[in-house]
């Protein structure tokens, strides 16, 4: 779904009396929720994305510390899980929810191992290979580069 079109869908969600709308096609699913300005968004279950229609603030993001390099990588064990976009990195869907996974926990490919946002969107990164998860390169809250080391899985 272009953004052109969540823009408009999110502007009908704004102005209207509507709370809530989930649509699905070809590409996915996306949930758009109207609610208080200041409200924690929520990625629920079944909807892969959620996306807030309440009136959006600016806030600074921290810069991103250097990626490590392709030495780094080819030295460190295992297959390295890498970011599929720019956005903020969570380790779970809410700040009070447990963590999709930590080290030490074994992951099956497809399975959600962390959320990035992007432009108030909340995308759930599935792991690509099954495996342990034995590093994770990334701390909550913290924001990414597209290709950025995530996880370490062997």
């Amino acid at each position: 779904m272009d953004l052109r079109k969540l823009k408009t869908l999110i502007d009908l969600v704004s102005d209207s009396n509507v709370s809530e709308l989930e649509i699905t096609e070809a590409e996915g699913k996306v949930r758009i929720v109207k609610g208080p300005v200041g409200a924690p968004i929520m990625v629920a279950a079944p909807a892969p994305v959620t996306v807030s229609a309440a009136p959006l603030s600016v806030q600074p993001v921290p810069t991103a510390p250097a990626a490590m390099s392709e030495a780094e990588q080819a030295e460190a064990a295992g297959h390295v899980v890498k970011s599929p976009m720019v956005g903020t990195f969570y380790t779970s869907s809410s700040p009070e929810s447990k963590p999709f996974v930590q080290v030490g926990t074994v992951v099956k490919e497809g399975e959600t191992i962390c959320i990035i946002e992007a432009m108030k969107i909340l995308n759930e990164i599935e792991a690509d290979k099954s495996g342990t998860i034995t590093r994770i390169l990334v701390d909550n809250g913290q924001a990414v580069e597209y290709g950025q080391p995530l996880f370490h899985i062997e």
